[in-house]
């Protein structure tokens, strides 16, 4: 069955390249160039149970900007967003991320470039949804259930992202051991770690910060500079 995306980006030159590119891979594409009417879209579909299995959401955006229609994609679905970022801005990117984005590709962006994001992305889709186990975990009043993508600390939803989820999840099921960057990216993004990639960085901060509306200040994600990021067994009092 072909996958299908949406593509929010003003610039129609790239778009076209994209929709030719992608469809020669068996990706079928839909191009809305403007921000307000994208969300006005999206939520149409949501009213119909319809979603895309990706949208590629370029940040800046005549209507709507692309941040705040994440912001309030987040309201209501967890459709995975790769977000198009200005080449070198890292605060686009970092904060496109902590609102909810999935990953980031800087522009100008390379077709072959983007369509190993997407294929990471929809890849971890599938994956989840093909995965029938029933792993479950809880340290610390937290709990994870694998198999029906939940968690919750002492009963109390933890709204996460699917990257977050993944983040947490690998952290859980190692909890007193270091997880690497390296690792994180593979298990969270399905795709390589690259030098100066932040994005494992800003997940595990933003799971940091939904734990701690529950846990207060208990510090339960330790980083290891250098290697990579531990969930502690004891918590230091």
């Amino acid at each position: 069955m072909a996958q299908n995306i949406l593509i929010v980006d003003d610039d129609t030159e790239l778009c076209e390249l994209l929709v030719e590119y992608l469809g020669n891979e068996g990706i079928a594409v839909t191009l809305i160039h403007d921000g307000l009417e994208a969300i006005e879209h999206i939520q149409q579909l949501h009213a119909q149970s319809k979603s895309y299995d990706a949208i590629v959401l370029d940040f800046m955006l005549p209507g709507m900007q692309g941040l705040d229609i994440l912001q309030r994609l987040r309201g209501f679905s967890s459709t995975p967003v790769l977000m198009l970022t200005a080449r070198g801005d890292d605060i686009d990117r970092i904060v496109g991320l902590e609102a909810g984005a999935d990953d980031y590709l800087p522009k100008p962006c390379n077709p072959r470039e983007l369509l190993a994001r997407l294929r990471a992305v929809l890849r971890r889709t599938e994956h989840q949804a093909a995965d029938n186990s029933s792993d479950s975990y809880s340290i610390h009043g937290i709990n994870l259930d694998s198999g029906n993508r939940n968690a919750n600390i002492n009963g109390q939803l933890l709204d996460l992202t699917s990257a977050e989820f993944n983040t947490l999840q690998a952290l859980m099921s190692f909890a007193g051991k270091i997880v690497t960057k390296e690792d994180l990216t593979e298990i969270a993004l399905n795709r390589k770690y690259t030098r100066y990639d932040r994005s494992v960085d800003v997940h595990i901060s933003n799971v940091r910060k939904k734990i701690a509306k529950h846990l207060g200040d208990l510090d339960i994600i330790k980083t290891v500079r250098g290697s990579g990021y531990i969930l502690v067994n004891q918590i230091d009092v």
